[in-house]
């Protein structure tokens, strides 16, 4: 199964300075790769402030996007659109260009969750569309997974900045006194923010979803 993803920064052109953004974002998607590994496409800018990647299954692309929006920093967001469909190469002077039905279903994708967030689920950051060519069992799994998506983005939105890099450890398997001296506070206080926030929820499900990718 091919997963195209197509990711923006939210509110690029009100940014201060979006090189600096774009900067951040370069090196936080490095540290996620290295992290957990490369996609088989890996996320690279290509227009604008747009974003695109490849990855082998729908569980390693929940995970790996899931630990990007932990690891941003205040101030930069990212929207993503995934789409399960097939993703080929097409000739052109420029060389191969990916396309495919993979790559129709992200753009819905992406658009489906601005027009969320616009509407009534404003810490809506991802989407998956199955391409119509995909079996009825792969649309079921896209639905479930969907729905999954619309909670874990309610949390994470909702999280302090300190609260995500804590969560972002913890997925990592850093323990609580680790990301005590990280952050300059005590191991009570790393206790008191993750219970408050979810963080166990999330963690849970970045381990499940981990799991199942390396199957």
């Amino acid at each position: 199964m091919s997963v195209a993803v197509l990711a923006d920064i939210v509110g690029s052109r009100s940014l201060p300075d979006r090189a600096a953004a774009q900067r951040t974002l370069d090196e936080t998607i490095a540290r996620v790769e290295r992290a957990l590994s490369a996609p088989a496409q890996p996320m690279r800018p290509t227009v604008g402030d747009e974003q695109q990647a490849v990855f082998e299954s729908l569980n390693e692309a929940m995970a790996f996007l899931l630990l990007l929006q932990l690891s941003l920093p205040e101030g930069l967001e990212c929207r993503f659109g995934l789409g399960v469909g097939e993703v080929r190469a097409v000739a052109s002077t420029a060389g191969a260009l990916s396309d495919g039905p993979g790559w129709w279903a992200a753009r819905e994708a992406i658009e489906a969750v601005h027009a969320k967030q616009q509407r009534r689920i404003p810490h809506a950051r991802s989407w998956i569309v199955a391409g119509r060519e995909q079996d009825e069992h792969v649309h079921t799994l896209v639905q479930v997974s969907n729905a999954y998506l619309l909670a874990r983005d309610e949390l994470v939105g909702a999280m302090t900045g300190r609260a995500r890099r804590l969560t972002a450890g913890r997925c990592l398997g850093r323990t609580q006194r680790e990301l005590a001296q990280a952050e300059g506070i005590t191991q009570p206080a790393v206790s008191q923010a993750l219970a408050l926030s979810g963080a166990a929820a999330i963690v849970e499900g970045f381990a499940a979803l981990r799991s199942q990718a390396s199957r």
